[in-house]
């Protein structure tokens, strides 16, 4: 099953390519060599995409992957703060060198370009574009096993911007449990076949709070979806994953990194797929 997601790849591309939607992919900087490139995408905001998108990186960085992420929420990014970086890229005579967290792990992001982290960015769709599009052609990745594209929600500029124009190998799609959100994720699953970017699976986020005292399971956006949606779409169905104070507490203070639970090692399993992908 492995071997065949990979295999889709290649063919869902020249699907792309024969039905017009191929379009040719715009070249890193000569200095950079990234062998895997993923997008994390919801189509819907608030289901924790950034959130997942910072635990995937973690968990490959903790087993001896470089990783970098690419920030493309350009006009609400949140990546920056979940690590606790605040430097800004070098700016030398190649381009942008991207600060490291506390780990190693690379992060370029729009919130570390303005003075002010609370700034807002009002920006028509081509200059969110153009920033994306920036942040792969002239930002020094360097040698990386991983780049992992945190995408805005929906399916509009910057995500279409990625799915065009970047060498993307597959998404990961998230989303959280209620009728609604699983409307919209659909949307975005078919706009990865439309461009002809594979899909290693859905991830249901928020699938249910723990109480600290009893212990029970209490399903607050309801009963979980995400298995059955994804076997409507035919993609793989990755998992759930729980609402944890202790996660938010850490991504609040930039400390992401330090998160340690049952649900880290769930998302273990899951970049063994990239780990597959990488072996290609």
């Amino acid at each position: 099953m492995e071997q065949n997601k990979i295999e889709n790849t290649q063919k869902s591309r020249e699907k792309a390519a024969d039905t017009g939607t191929g379009i040719e992919k715009i070249p890193a900087s000569e200095l950079n060599r990234i062998k895997n490139v993923i997008a994390i995408m919801s189509g819907k905001g608030g289901v924790g995409k950034s959130t997942i998108t910072g635990l995937m990186a973690v968990s490959l960085q903790r087993k001896g992957y470089k990783v970098g992420i690419l920030d493309a929420d350009i006009t609400g990014p949140s990546i920056p703060r979940m690590f606790g970086v605040k430097k800004r890229p070098e700016n030398i005579e190649f381009g942008l060198i991207p600060p490291e967290s506390s780990t190693g792990i690379r992060i370029m992001s729009l919130n570390l370009l303005l003075d002010n982290e609370d700034d807002p960015v009002i920006w028509r769709g081509p200059l969110i574009a153009s920033a994306v599009k920036q942040f792969w052609t002239d930002v020094i990745w360097g040698d990386l096993d991983f780049l992992l594209i945190d995408l805005p929600p929906g399916t509009g500029d910057a995500p279409l911007t990625v799915m065009q124009s970047l060498p993307v190998d597959a998404l990961v799609i998230v989303s959280s449990p209620q009728d609604l959100v699983m409307m919209v994720v659909k949307k975005a699953i078919k706009m990865s076949r439309i461009m002809g970017v594979p899909v290693l699976g859905l991830v249901e986020n928020y699938s249910y709070l723990v109480c600290p005292k009893c212990g029970e399971k209490i399903r607050i956006f309801g009963e979980s979806r995400g298995k059955e949606a994804a076997e409507q779409v035919q993609i793989p169905y990755l998992g759930s994953l729980p609402i944890d104070y202790k996660l938010a507490e850490l991504c609040d203070r930039g400390e992401i990194e330090m998160y340690d639970s049952d649900e880290i090692k769930r998302i273990e399993d899951w970049v063994k797929d990239l780990e597959r992908l990488n072996k290609k």
